[in-house]
């Protein structure tokens, strides 16, 4: 076995997130040190949001975020399956969570758009958005123009 790794990078417009797959014999030593360079400098980006349930402490990727908002006092972050009580605000978050990835939909929810199935421009006056896990959200009326302009500017015609 050689030090040397072969490294392949293949450009597909249709690939929303980078996707790393390695192939190998067997999981060596070589392999856990790449991947484990791969997920430190993936969190060094876009730091994961820690969340408290029954006393455990958990990181959460940015990744597997679906939405984060506030329900009454409490805001939640939301995952596929999932919700889990966090700290801080709304405005905290919105500025520590990836542009690209995360839009503020209203006042009390930011949605991550890698994770929207559908946008309905059905309804009158606003924006349904479908997860892909099957949960429903509603854009507010203020934040309608801003994000069919975000999605005309990345997708074009919407």
């Amino acid at each position: 076995m050689t030090d040397m790794i072969e490294i392949e990078v293949v450009l597909d417009e249709s690939c929303v997130d980078p996707k790393v797959k390695i192939f190998t014999k067997s999981k060596t030593e070589q392999v856990e040190d790449i991947i484990h360079a791969i997920e430190n400098r993936a969190r060094s980006i876009f730091t994961p949001i820690p969340v408290n349930e029954n006393g455990k402490y958990m990181v959460i990727s940015q990744r597997d975020i679906y939405r984060i908002r506030t329900q009454g006092r409490e805001v939640l972050l939301d995952t596929k399956d999932h919700s889990y009580t966090i700290r801080g605000t709304i405005a905290k978050f919105e500025n520590d969570l990836d542009k690209e990835r995360f839009f503020r939909i209203s006042q009390s929810e930011i949605i991550n758009l890698y994770k929207v199935d559908t946008f309905d421009f059905n309804v009158t006056g606003t924006i349904g958005v479908l997860f892909d896990n099957g949960v429903r959200s509603w854009v507010a009326r203020r934040c309608v123009k801003p994000l069919r302009d975000l999605l005309k500017m990345r997708y074009g015609n919407v």
